[in-house]
């Protein structure tokens, strides 16, 4: 696991993480896009209007029954296989970078939110990246009160989870 970097340099705070996989780009792509391997790391279940990762396609993120107040949607802004995957993720924009590494793929992560969510993200992220590459993930509050740690001088205090 590497450490989330706190970007403070645009018109939105963001989170950027990165992860050494041992797939090439082509094999990621496929986990990043395709529902069923989104199930396995993504924290919610996707769903691509039509089915394909385009320019202008709206995209459904449900997070079941144990949230079910919480349903977002997005949109697909770049889409460049197995390269580039942009999207919004409610009022947060996903950014994807996916460069070939040796026989793997060095996978960028940029989320650009909310000033007081960015612990949250970073910790949630974290977790999620490590399932992508196949680890077990570590404890979301530990990395969450050292991202808080770490973020609040420059963002403010710092939000929790989600309640329901």
């Amino acid at each position: 696991m590497s450490q989330a970097e706190l970007r403070n340099d645009g018109a939105r705070p963001a989170v950027r993480l990165e992860r050494e996989l041992a797939d090439p780009p082509a094999v990621v792509w496929r986990a990043i896009t395709e529902r069923e391997q989104l199930r396995a790391w993504f924290p919610c279940d996707v769903e691509v209007a039509g089915g394909v990762w385009e320019v202008g396609a709206t995209i459904t993120f449900d997070f079941g029954a144990e949230m079910s107040e919480m349903t977002l949607t997005g949109e697909v802004f770049a889409a460049d296989e197995p390269k580039l995957l942009v999207f919004s993720w409610g009022e947060e924009r996903l950014r994807f970078e996916l460069t070939p590494q040796g026989s793997g793929t060095h996978l960028v992560l940029i989320d650009e939110l909310a000033p007081d969510a960015a612990a949250r993200n970073a910790a949630g992220w974290d977790g999620c990246l490590d399932r992508l590459a196949g680890l077990e993930p570590g404890n979301w509050q530990s990395r969450f009160d050292a991202y808080a740690a770490t973020f609040e001088p420059v963002l403010g205090p710092q939000s929790g989870p989600p309640t329901t």
